[in-house]
């Protein structure tokens, strides 16, 4: 999950980042991430249970690792 913070009228820059997993806060430097995070933006269409939804998550390294080591098939 990623908190913005207006610089100006339209002009928005991230000011914290939060492992939607874990709930640990990922470094922020000059508006970006300062260290791994795995960012999913998904906006979902027909034919699915969830759609016109926009998903937007932020996984932290570690939490993307223990995901990733559950996958049937490898990334």
């Amino acid at each position: 999950m990623q908190i913005m913070k207006k610089i100006k009228k339209n002009d928005r820059v991230v000011e914290k980042i939060i492992c939607n997993k874990c709930g640990r806060e990922i470094p922020v430097l000059h508006g970006r991430a300062a260290a791994g995070v795995c960012s999913i933006h998904q906006v979902w269409g027909y034919g699915s249970d969830k759609d016109g939804e926009v998903h937007e998550i932020d996984i932290c390294e570690a939490c993307y690792d223990e995901w990733m080591a559950g996958f049937a098939v490898e990334v």
